[in-house]
């Protein structure tokens, strides 16, 4: 039920103590389907903490079984997609089951990944004109600390200093926000979905903080120089210019950590490198 790459990063994620609940997901799966009636047509390519399920309703529509081994994970997810449950940008929940960490979620048809950064902007405002819950969330600056974990963790391939000097420049930039919003986390143009007239953002890491922290996958999209990455940050309409330049600037490093760990540098690794190098 679930393919190797699915199963070895969650293997990676969570350690090999994982593997009796990756045992237990096809009657997990099976359980599920027969609570809400679901018949499972294909399994999907997810990321690193889920396994996700296309699955036939009942009444012929489609939906999207999504189960964790990880309590938080689904909790902090489902929090998110119900405070931000009248946002149109965001995939809306159907069904939950906290026992089984598991949701049953809208199916977005046709489901294609968002290639162009035009339609964030609005998107982006979308997300930011929710007014922020008081609590039950990280912070900004403690998802900063998990993303340089996580990523140290993975090999980084870079030289510490410069992975050093990047986590305390987002650090600085989590710490003095003064704009409090619910932030999506993990916006990269594979969480951002096609659904006719809708660009709809799924599969959220929230947390309390600087909106503006959502902004950096897209201000690099396509973009390979300084100037260019300045243009882009001030034409998707962020918060306040500088600062989300500033978490571009201060993110780079990830970025190119990706590269490097992938070996899939291309015409924008000159210009993560300058902006890494410009924080040492």
């Amino acid at each position: 039920m679930l393919s190797d790459q699915t199963a070895e990063r969650l293997r990676q994620r969570f350690g090999p103590d994982v593997q009796s609940w990756l045992d237990g997901v096809p009657a997990l799966v099976g359980r599920l389907s027969a609570r809400w009636g679901l018949s499972v047509v294909a399994r999907m390519s997810t990321g690193s903490t889920s396994c996700t399920f296309r699955c036939r309703r009942a009444d012929g529509s489609f939906a999207y079984l999504k189960v964790t081994p990880d309590h938080e994970v689904f909790a902090t997810e489902l929090a998110a997609l119900q405070a931000w449950a009248d946002c149109p940008a965001v995939v809306s929940v159907l069904d939950s089951e906290a026992a089984d960490n598991a949701l049953l979620i809208e199916a977005l048809e046709p489901g294609t990944p968002l290639a162009d950064w035009r339609p964030a902007a609005g998107l982006l405002a979308e997300l930011r004109s929710v007014p922020a819950p008081t609590a039950g969330f990280l912070t900004v600056a403690q998802r900063v600390d998990f993303m340089y974990d996580l990523a140290l963790r993975r090999n980084p391939g870079l030289p510490p200093a410069l992975v050093t000097a990047s986590h305390a420049a987002a650090r600085r930039l989590a710490d003095t926000g003064s704009v409090v919003r619910l932030v999506h986390g993990d916006l990269h143009p594979a969480n951002v979905l096609a659904s006719g007239s809708r660009f709809v953002a799924i599969d959220p890491r929230p947390c309390l903080g600087d909106p503006d922290l959502d902004v950096v996958d897209w201000a690099f999209l396509d973009v390979s120089t300084v100037a260019a990455l300045h243009a882009r940050v001030a034409a998707l309409g962020v918060l306040d210019e500088h600062r989300a330049f500033e978490w571009c600037r201060a993110l780079a490093v990830l970025l190119l950590m990706s590269q490097v760990r992938r070996d899939a540098q291309d015409g924008s690794t000159p210009m993560l490198r300058k902006l890494a190098e410009s924080l040492a």
